[in-house]
């Protein structure tokens, strides 16, 4: 079959609509140029499409991914306000991420001597790599290693052994449903050295403030630093999504930068993060602050 005779049922009359159950009621929706790849792969459906306003767009069980448009967003922030908050992150791990865009922000910073991505599903570094360039070379960068399996079962015989550890996983459906409970961030918990810090997608304020309130309390279990900031994204939903940042040091201060590249720098570096944004994205609406009791 062509690529000009592949469909989708979440295409319908040229446009694409998600369909995730754990947002009732609403649904992005972005017109279709043309479909350029489906599969179901080992651990979920992967759809890839070009998109008439936001570039090549990758889907996986319904839910947007990445769009060659606005990954820069979220890419920057999941990856740049974890290292910029370490005093000198060597040794990085990214559970999940197949598709190499929070890669290519890691070995921007001169400190890292190593990047490890662990992605459960090869077929969305594959996908990645044909069908978003941008993204994917962050795959090509010779201090980046890459495990394909569970990061369940890799951070289990990985301990104490990582300064940063990111999850840039999909949301809690699916393959990524064990990244949201308390065993996994005692996992993660093990796996940092002294003084580490982990980065995790954390859902979005006008939809999931429960779960995320879930999460904190359980973090503020195991480490004696958690907070919560958050990007804009048009094509996430609502337009927002947060990250959870814990630390092991009880001295870690996330809402300023302790790293911080020049404004020259940052103007060759970065579309989206400064040091400007990294201190606004810790300050919460009053309905968020206090749902989250923050």
């Amino acid at each position: 079959m062509s690529n000009n005779e592949l469909t989708h049922p979440n295409i319908k009359d040229g446009w694409f609509k998600e369909s995730v159950v754990i947002w009732p009621g609403q649904a992005m929706s972005l017109q279709v140029n043309e479909v350029l790849h489906r599969e179901k792969s080992k651990y979920q459906d992967v759809l890839v499409f070009e998109s008439t306003n936001y570039g090549n767009v990758l889907v996986l069980d319904g839910a947007i991914q990445a769009t060659e448009r606005d990954e820069f967003s979220y890419q920057e922030m999941i990856a740049h306000l974890p290292l910029n908050s370490h005093p000198n992150p060597r040794k990085v791990l990214v559970i999940g991420g197949g598709d190499g865009g929070v890669l290519r922000e890691v070995v921007k910073h001169a400190s890292v001597e190593e990047v490890t991505l662990c992605e459960i599903d090869e077929a969305v570094i594959r996908v990645s790599k044909k069908y978003l360039p941008g993204m994917a070379i962050g795959f090509t960068h010779p201090k980046v290693k890459v495990h394909v399996g569970d990061g369940f079962e890799y951070l289990a015989t990985h301990k104490n052994e990582y300064d940063v550890i990111i999850t840039d996983s999909s949301d809690p459906v699916g393959p990524a449903e064990s990244l949201f409970g308390a065993p996994f961030y005692q996992l993660l918990h093990d796996a940092l050295r002294e003084g580490g810090i982990i980065c995790s997608q954390g859902e979005c304020i006008w939809l999931d403030t429960d779960l995320i309130r879930k999460l904190i309390d359980t973090s503020r279990g195991i480490y004696p630093v958690v907070s919560y900031a958050y990007t804009t994204i048009p094509t996430y939903p609502s337009g927002q999504i947060g990250f959870l940042l814990c630390s092991k040091n009880k001295d870690t201060v996330f809402g300023k930068p302790l790293r911080k590249w020049t404004a020259e720098e940052e103007g060759t570096l970065l579309r989206y993060y400064n040091a400007d944004i990294h201190e606004a994205a810790f300050k919460l609406p009053q309905f968020a602050k206090t749902a989250l009791q923050l």
